[in-house]
């Protein structure tokens, strides 16, 4: 069967090279009792090595002329489940089992997304193994205060640390990406809640969107509220409201969720 192109509109690139699972496997930590999502298997190179490590993986693909490629690679593996479809619009909690750990070589154009929906989405979610753009990598474990530090990286922080990091050379891909990659692995803490994580997202949405302007400006734009009291909700805090978003550590961002007022941010 002829091994169909990777489409740039989905931000395809396949991964060829082998020698690059040990290293997933490792980061993932994976075991045999673990249920895996895969989101964009590819030509399956991934899926395999993890259906045969695993006791279930669920692959999601959103394109259809690999459902025969798949199949084909795929054939006589009882524990694995393919689902064809958007992973961000289908119900992946209700997949069953559920899954533990999303380790995936993630499509470019929705990475960011896909990260963030999944620790809010599905908190039977322990663990991730992803492959990314190195700017994504980046950009979820970034420091406050540098240029990468952004909104992903808040949300990203308040629900998971990291746990390990691996740049990936261009080459284990087909076709050639003209960007670097990295693995990065994480897990969910054990402080935090999906329930916090849905309640602070409209607070760091609100926050980030005019980097320079500072943070009781933006933030009173972006809700359509009172400057003063904004400004009352910082301050109660501890912030101090001329700062900008990108000052803010994690705590600062907890407290602030402390802190909202409810008729301000439902």
């Amino acid at each position: 069967m002829r091994t169909p192109a990777a489409k740039k509109e989905l931000g395809q690139h396949f991964l060829i090279d082998e020698n690059i699972l040990g290293v997933i496997g490792r980061l993932a930590e994976l075991g045999p009792a673990d249920v895996v999502l895969e989101i964009g298997p590819g030509l399956g190179v991934l899926t395999t090595y993890l259906a045969d490590r695993v006791a279930q993986v669920h692959a999601v693909e959103l394109d259809r002329s690999l459902e025969g490629p798949l199949q084909e690679r795929l054939a006589g593996r009882e524990n694995l489940a393919l689902h064809f479809g958007d992973a961000l619009r289908l119900d992946l909690a209700a997949l069953d089992p559920a899954p533990t750990k999303l380790v995936s070589n993630l499509p470019y154009n929705v990475a960011t997304p896909l990260v963030v929906e999944s620790l809010v989405g599905l908190p039977s979610l322990e663990r991730w193994c992803v492959m990314v753009q190195r700017e994504v990598a980046d950009r979820l474990f970034a420091e406050p205060s540098t240029k990468a530090y952004g909104a992903v990286s808040v949300l990203v922080q308040l629900a998971a640390e990291r746990t390990g990091f691996h740049p990936v050379s261009r080459a284990v891909f087909r076709p050639r990406p003209n960007v670097d990659s990295a693995l990065v692995a994480f897990r969910r803490r054990g402080d935090a809640s999906t329930e916090d994580l849905t309640r602070v997202k409209p607070i760091v949405a609100a926050s980030f969107p005019h980097r320079r302007k500072q943070l009781a400006n933006s933030v009173a734009d972006e809700l359509d509220a009172p400057k003063a009291a904004v400004s009352a909700w910082l301050t109660a805090a501890g912030v101090d409201p001329t700062r900008r978003a990108e000052t803010l550590t994690v705590a600062e961002w907890i407290e602030l969720d402390r802190q909202a007022p409810r008729d301000l941010v439902p």
